[in-house]
């Protein structure tokens, strides 16, 4: 502004004697909240709007980018009206002579009043002024910040669990449940020995304190391109868990307050070709989150996938979005030296699981939304099969089926054994030295039929009922029962043995209420589900690791809740009851409360 605009006798005309309660040079500022805010700030919020409604952002993650990005745009307005400050103060001084301005001991002079009409106009004048200064300068300072900051993003979550595993009365607890997962990662067992095999708890109660702490950080590499990486705890290297149970000392590690182990649970590239949440095509290559559309039952919550996936959506119509998944993982890799201990090597024995899905997401209309799909898993050469027969004089001989057992189970599938031990005066003709490992008896072809249909009329508060059903086409009772070692019935007097009661067939029915995903203080969901997974219908070491305890071979129902205490905090409660199908009696009882938060 200049003298033109404000000649000094104007000013002096216009005043009124000195007020009570004087206006400043303060008063020609604009309140702070009338600062207008860079324009790029409602451009950024309009772009997270637009990623929000094409599914790239959830509405959490926008949020937070909203709310940073209001942070960011209120210390750009603190630093302008700080700034105005000394403007306006150098401006009147300008236009004001000295002799008509207080002065101060040292010197310096203080205007102490100023015409409404004049403060409006240089209110006005100052803070263009101001604001075309800072977007100049780049008073934020976000241009400093380095190229990746802006292109990582890091973030995680703890959830802290109270859990208490009950046995009711009535199991069988005479050695009927064989820990086949300690037998096959440990050494083999002796069949031909006097003691129990690795047995699993089914008569005393446990209670523990269990923490899963969880860090993601995901890079936007440019051009369709991201990768990611995930660090998690856990006990130990299991699949389907990255619990960590405090004070245990399993696995060499925890109990008085030693430090836990971290484990590498994701780490990935995708490319993504198209943006919108109807169209896209992504390639996964790594170890990644779960490609399909499932359920616990097939696929526990935690699973990572290995290998490479594909996934798209094409909206060919409108309301109707067809969706798609397909890959190749690899399940076991055979050793560069398997046999360790002998210089010809045996055959690898390699084992892939092939997966693909067809699906439909169908809006019925504006309260009801369908989404259905059908899978199919083609698991290729995970079945044990007998080896080549020969003599064991130690527990390290090997045999060369041996790869072909599973490197990791929990329970309910049904096992053979692997060895085919030839008896000879070396073992006191099959009466000593039967050492044994074990393989899965049945192949794994599973057809999947998944769905689930939403009521959204009160939306966030929805109504969600969902379901699986499974078969196991490879499936093969009569093989199966020629070689089985568990899931019999009671013991016959032919034969010495019980008939094999396994089964192929697996389901699941739920209904969950409340708000889908908790993102504010408030938010609560509520469910129930009900199960009837029989022992072969899945491999027990993917599917659900806290339902009976883990694995397949139980039916019952789980009750669960959960209250949002904080945007980033929740509480929440559940309860499973299972008991067994096939084979001897167990029951179990869980009881689990979470305190988690997200970051």
């Amino acid at each position: 502004m200049g003298d033109a605009a404000f000649p000094a006798e104007q000013l002096i005309a216009a005043s009124d004697p000195l007020p009570t309660d004087p206006g400043g040079v303060e008063d020609l500022l604009p309140p702070a909240s009338e600062v207008a805010a860079p324009k790029s700030r409602n451009a950024m919020v309009n772009l997270i709007n637009r990623l929000v409604e094409r599914g790239v952002l959830t509405k959490a993650d926008g949020s937070e980018l909203i709310l940073q990005s209001e942070e960011d745009t209120e210390v750009a307005k603190n630093e302008a009206a700080a700034a105005g400050q000394v403007a306006a103060q150098q401006a009147v001084a300008a236009i004001t002579p000295p002799s008509e301005l207080p002065a101060f001991d040292d010197g310096t002079v203080r205007v102490t009043y100023i015409p409404e009409y004049v403060k409006a106009q240089m209110r006005e004048e100052i803070a263009q002024e101001v604001m075309a200064q800072a977007r100049a300068e780049d008073w934020t300072g976000a241009g400093e910040l380095p190229d990746w900051v802006e292109r990582v993003k890091i973030g995680g979550d703890v959830r802290f669990r109270y859990e208490n595993i009950g046995y009711p009365a009535g199991n069988d607890n005479t050695g009927a449940f064989p820990d086949f997962n300690a037998i096959n990662t440990g050494a083999p067992f002796d069949v031909a020995g006097n003691v129990f095999s690795p047995q699993l708890n089914v008569d005393q109660e446990r209670q523990r304190f269990r923490l899963r702490v969880r860090l993601t950080i995901e890079a936007n590499l440019g051009e369709g391109f991201t990768a990611g990486a995930r660090i998690a705890t856990g006990s130990d290297n299991s699949p389907v868990s990255t619990n960590q149970s405090l004070g245990s000392t399993f696995n060499g590690q925890g109990g008085n307050f030693s430090k836990y182990a971290i484990w590498l649970d994701r780490g990935f590239i995708k490319y993504q070709a198209g943006t919108g949440l109807n169209k896209n095509f992504s390639l996964l290559f790594g170890r990644f989150e779960n490609p399909f559309f499932s359920t616990e039952v097939i696929w526990d919550d935690d699973l990572g996938f290995d290998g490479i996936a594909a996934t798209a959506r094409y909206a060919p119509v409108r309301n109707v979005t067809a969706f798609g998944a397909a890959g190749a993982f690899p399940v076991y890799n055979t050793s560069l030296n398997f046999s360790s201990n002998q210089p010809s090597k045996f055959p690898s024995d390699d084992k892939y699981l092939y997966g693909g899905q067809l699906g439909v997401d169908w809006k019925i209309n504006d309260n009801f939304n369908l989404k259905v799909a059908a899978a199919y898993y083609y698991f290729d050469n995970v079945r044990g099969e007998l080896s080549d027969p020969y003599t064991p004089l130690t527990a390290s001989d090997a045999g060369n089926t041996d790869n072909t057992r599973p490197s990791f189970a929990q329970k309910g599938n049904t096992y053979r054994p692997l060895r085919n031990i030839v008896a000879s005066p070396l073992n006191n003709f099959g009466t000593t030295s039967q050492f044994q490992y074990f393989g899965l008896a049945s192949s794994y072809r599973i057809l999947a039929l998944t769905g689930q249909l939403n009521y959204t009329r009160f939306e966030p508060f929805t109504v969600s009922l969902f379901g699986e059903y499974l078969k196991n086409l490879a499936f093969d009772t009569s093989a199966i029962n020629d070689v089985a070692v568990n899931n019999r019935g009671p013991t016959n007097g032919l034969n010495g043995i019980g008939t094999f009661e396994g089964g192929d067939t697996a389901y699941i029915v739920g209904l969950k209420i409340g708000a889908p995903k908790l993102e504010k203080r408030g938010d609560w969901n509520v469910g129930l589900n009900y199960r009837y997974v029989e022992s072969d219908a899945v491999i027990d070491g993917f599917a659900d690791s806290d339902f009976g305890g883990g694995g397949t071979n139980l039916k019952g129902y789980s009750v669960y809740g959960a209250l949002a205490l904080g945007k980033n905090v929740y509480l929440g409660l559940r309860w499973l009851s299972a008991s067994a199908i096939a084979g001897p009696p167990f029951e179990n009882d869980i009881l689990q409360l979470d305190l988690g938060a997200k970051f």
